[in-house]
């Protein structure tokens, strides 16, 4: 096999950046455009030591997942992965990465992983956007920047962002060509406007315009900021100043044009203060989701401390605060501690505490103080956790961990450490944050590596027989195991196997819960969603109450 050569490869895999793979005589080759269950005709465009990377020339068999993208430039935009395939099948190749994470990586073969949470209408999600600006023949234009490089992709309609954001683009484009406001340019770091970022939210329907400045001051900010008051929702204008030749998109100064330096929004009636450089979850429906998931898996109870590490602006540390004694929040963005502590108090919280500080400082330094959590969460950066975390929660010893993660890898790497500091991964819920790209937060709890029961034999002597026979003694144990616990991927691989269909989880939760079985970690119930979901029908009810048969529930 050599560089400029083509050949035809069956695709039967999918890279984290949404890349389908194959293999020619054992040799894996990356092929951006396909996905699973493709037999494709490539183009070698690269061999290294292990593996290789081939363009797509022409998809020979498509796969039965394969589907017709929505967005007319994904082709060409770095910024959704999965358009191609259908939401199904994205849900599917998610749950595959966790489990794979946990088996490769975690040395976890036999960890049940629930099926990925997905979304009822996978589109315009998104309540946050980063536009950089940059010029196209000589006119202003936003976009996004196509994959592995920062050319512009000419985008103003986004079917995963906001609907709102295509009227205010037209606006400031049009600004800034009548008033010949420039645009950004990497390579001679001139221009003003870099980045045009909306937050959107939406329970308030309240959005913010910055506009990310290469300078101290937009000319005539004050025409810009009467056309875009007048949009629907827009209350706030701000401008970030970034004159660092970088590509990090804000800096640390915001200056209000017009209107409030923050817009407001809530998640499970809590309250939040969202500015510029506030950490907040992109999509609003599906974190709930999550919270829920983190809430049930923690079980917290209301004499429990928790520690909520990588806290960002308290989300989640409110949530906790609503049901534990107290909350330490730990993040390291100064910033974001201001927000969580207004965002307490605008919530009436007066038991959560916030600590400004990196979290490997913060955590050893609660330890010293002798303070131990109960419980303690973890929703780090991409990175994973610094071994300092991991130790400190081994001293600490709380009974329950719940790690909430961006990524596969870090996270089965992490709980692998914390599996060797005495915690069993007890459940894995991964939820669908980012639908049409190929990104996955988990949630997984961790607790103790204790005996779920104690099993008795009576070991008894009778005259001339001694001891009872060890293999007797072992039947005796054997008969006592508690039965192997039954997860809701085993009740839907027996319906898709038996009756031709998937059943969501969230309906498996509905018929249990009618059934009046015990439910053990549900996240995904109906009543935790806190969405609108259709109740399964009359055959699908019937599919699970059969699963449930089979494997002895009922």
């Amino acid at each position: 096999m050599k560089k400029n050569e083509r050949y035809e490869i069956d695709i039967d895999g999918l890279g984290k950046n949404g890349e389908g793979i194959g293999r020619l005589d054992g040799f894996a080759f990356f092929v951006e455009g396909a996905i699973p269950g493709d037999r494709v005709e490539m183009h070698i465009l690269k061999i290294k030591n292990a593996y290789g990377y081939g363009k797509l020339v022409r998809v020979i068999t498509p796969s039965a997942n394969r589907a017709e993208p929505p967005c007319p430039v994904f082709a060409r935009c770095g910024g959704c992965t999965l358009q191609h395939m259908t939401y199904a099948a994205q849900l599917d190749i998610k749950t595959k990465q966790v489990v794979d994470a946990l088996a490769r990586i975690g040395g976890m073969g036999d960890v049940p992983v629930e099926g990925t949470l997905g979304m009822e209408v996978p589109y315009a999600y998104r309540n946050k956007a980063q536009f950089p600006i940059r010029a196209v023949d000589g006119k202003p234009r936003a976009g996004f920047f196509a994959a592995r490089s920062h050319a512009l992709v000419p985008v103003e309609d986004c079917c995963t962002q906001h609907p709102a954001n295509q009227a205010i683009l037209q606006t400031v484009l049009v600004f800034m060509e009548e008033h010949g406001i420039t645009c950004y340019d990497e390579k001679t770091h001139k221009g003003l406007v870099r980045h045009v970022l909306t937050r959107c939210g939406y329970h308030t329907k309240e959005i913010m315009v910055c506009l990310v400045l290469n300078g101290k001051k937009l000319p005539y900010s004050e025409v810009l900021a009467e056309r875009l008051a007048a949009l629907d929702g827009v209350v706030s204008v701000v401008a970030n100043i970034n004159t660092a030749r970088t590509n990090v998109i804000l800096g640390g100064e915001c200056r209000t044009i017009w209107g409030k330096p923050h817009i407001i929004d809530t998640i499970g009636g809590l309250r939040f203060e969202i500015s510029p450089l506030s950490f907040f979850q992109v999509n609003p429906l599906q974190t709930q989701a999550l919270y829920n998931t983190a809430l049930a898996l923690a079980d917290v109870k209301a004499a429990d401390v928790v520690a909520d590490v990588y806290c960002g602006i308290g989300t989640l540390s409110l949530f906790f605060a609503q049901k534990a004694k107290v909350v330490y929040g730990i993040e390291v963005v100064p910033q974001a501690i201001e927000d969580a502590r207004r965002n307490a108090e605008a919530n009436g919280v007066t038991n959560a505490t916030f600590i400004a500080d990196r979290a490997e400082n913060a955590m050893p330094a609660l330890v010293a103080e002798g303070i131990r959590a109960d419980v303690v969460v973890i929703d780090p950066p991409r990175k994973g956790c610094e071994a300092a975390v991991l130790d400190a929660i081994g001293e600490m010893a709380p009974r329950k961990v719940v790690y909430v993660s961006c990524d596969p890898a870090t996270m089965a790497r992490d709980v692998r450490v914390l599996g060797n500091k005495g915690y069993a991964v007890c459940a894995v819920q991964p939820v669908d944050m980012f639908p049409q790209t190929g990104h996955v937060e988990t949630v997984v709890a961790l607790s103790h590596k204790k005996a779920d029961r104690y099993i008795t034999v009576d070991v008894e002597f009778g005259e001339g027989e001694g001891l009872i026979p060890l293999d007797e003694i072992t039947e005796r144990a054997e008969a006592q195991k508690p039965t192997a616990r039954v997860t809701y991927a085993m009740i839907q691989a027996h319906i898709e196997e038996n009756y031709g269909f998937k059943v969501h989880t969230a309906y498996i939760a509905e018929v249990k819960r009618a059934l009046g079985l015990p439910m053990f970690d549900a996240p995904n119930a109906v009543e935790e969603l806190k969405q609108p979901r259709q109740h399964p029908t009359e055959r699908q009810e019937e599919a699970i109450k059969d699963a449930l048969k089979h494997f002895g529930i009922i």
